[in-house]
């Protein structure tokens, strides 16, 4: 039995991706947090406009920074694209490894606050009548 815990932690830490360091270096705040749910109804078609729509998420873990309570919302850059296409001229340095946004996702975010001193679009926010700070995610990274 002695010898499979190190087995066992071997074969753990080998099989984990290794942590995207742009998550670790960009923004004041860094989190790993679960989706907790992607609200109602379409995202508005990116054809259009560009906006950020605020999604709401459980902090699992702060890594650095500072938040308040263990419930944050969340302002990701044209939710339809998937990270690693979503940065272009109007949204500033954003990015990472998620594909689509689905409830109960657990995701690395490098975030800056408050969303509206980050990106001066338009926000689709469902959760307007909850007070708290909106966060802009910078990088959204899927957790290990």
């Amino acid at each position: 039995m002695k010898r499979l815990i190190p087995l066992f932690l071997l074969l753990t830490f080998s099989c984990s991706k290794p942590l995207d360091p742009n998550v670790q270096k960009l923004g004041t705040t860094e989190v790993t947090a679960q989706l907790t749910e992607v609200p109602a109804g379409p995202f508005p078609s990116n054809d259009l406009y560009n906006y950020a729509y605020v999604f709401r998420y459980k902090v699992l873990h702060v890594h650095r920074g500072k938040i308040d309570g263990d419930t944050i919302f969340v302002g990701q850059y044209n939710p339809l694209k998937a990270r690693a296409k979503a940065e272009d001229q109007d949204s500033g340095k954003v990015g990472g490894d998620v594909e689509q946004f689905r409830a109960g996702d657990i995701h690395r975010l490098a975030l800056e606050a408050p969303l509206d001193q980050q990106w001066m679009g338009g926000i689709v926010d469902k959760y307007f009548n909850i007070k708290g700070t909106r966060y802009w995610a910078i990088w959204t990274a899927k957790a290990n």
